[in-house]
């Protein structure tokens, strides 16, 4: 085994140039492997030994070691690596490691603002001037509809419907949806759609886009988090918040309120029902805080 790691370390310098940390790397990983294979086999174990359920024995042992899922997939890659330079070289006839499937990384939970929050951040713009009415407006529609920043510069006035309350949003692979609406943010749009007509003074048409910089351009997805980072500043709330935070809110605040998932699936223009799942971990996580806090035998 250790011939054959030296033959693929060389293999590495020598034909692929690669650079000295990433050869340390595979050494290390190559190294522990054989040192596991030294145990679970015996002395002087050869790469055509080795089968997949001595590599899933290895792996299984990393997690009992208490590796992160992430170190775990480095380690698989640096296996596969080598077990298709052995079976190239004539080492294997088969590569024990191709069944090897990679541990599913954790889905950390979404960062989202309390309704509170979400309320002190939508009125932090002034409405005094012109940029305040946009500011508040992209704000206001962003969190009442759930869509994403790109959504939300996309959008043209010819996708808005006040009579309905609803716009038509384009979104991930140019598909099309609709999304509400609500009272605030139809005020919001209203009042800055006013705005920017007077300050352009020419009228518009459907194809014009309802957030523009101060130049008439549309607004990029960079200026939105510029300004996002702005109104947080003001109204003194997490510096991790981004755009797609407010999305977050919309879909938490539905669930915690009963909104069935299914609803919130098609609000969120998900394909598939699994991405809208993380948000009902983080209602489970809610409602556990609220119990541990106001029951009385729940410690």
């Amino acid at each position: 085994m250790q011939t054959a790691i030296s033959r693929f370390l060389r293999y590495l310098s020598v034909e692929r140039n690669a650079s000295e940390l990433t050869i340390k790397s595979y050494r290390e990983d190559l190294l522990s492997l054989s040192e596991y294979l030294t145990e679970a086999i015996g002395e002087n174990v050869r790469p055509g030994q080795v089968t997949p359920l001595d590599l899933r024995g290895y792996v299984a042992a990393l997690h009992e070691a208490g590796y992160a899922k992430t170190s775990v997939a480095r380690r698989l890659a640096s296996l596969r690596s080598f077990y298709r330079f052995a079976q190239r070289e004539g080492l294997v006839d088969s590569n024990p490691a191709k069944p090897l499937r990679n541990p599913r990384p954790d889905r950390s939970l979404p960062h989202f603002l309390s309704t509170d929050e979400i309320g002190r951040l939508l009125n932090a713009p002034a409405v005094d001037m012109p940029m305040g009415f946009r500011d508040r407006a992209i704000l206001e529609t962003m969190y009442s509809a759930g869509i994403r920043v790109s959504e939300a510069v996309g959008m043209n006035d010819g996708d808005l419907n006040f009579e309905q309350g609803i716009v038509r949003v384009r979104g991930k692979g140019k598909r099309e949806r609709l999304a509400p609406l609500g009272s605030y943010a139809t005020r919001a749009l209203r009042r800055w759609l006013k705005a920017r007509r007077l300050a352009a003074d020419e009228p518009s048409d459907e194809t014009a886009p309802v957030f523009v910089n101060k130049f008439g351009r549309r607004l990029t997805t960079r200026s939105v988090a510029r300004l996002l980072e702005k109104h947080l500043k003001a109204a003194g709330l997490d510096a991790r918040t981004t755009p797609h935070t407010l999305r977050h809110s919309f879909a938490t605040h539905l669930l915690d309120r009963g909104a069935d998932i299914r609803s919130v699936q098609e609000l969120l223009g998900h394909k598939s029902l699994v991405t809208t799942q993380i948000y009902t971990h983080v209602s489970t996580v809610g409602l556990r805080e609220a119990y541990e806090k106001a029951h009385p035998r729940a410690g």
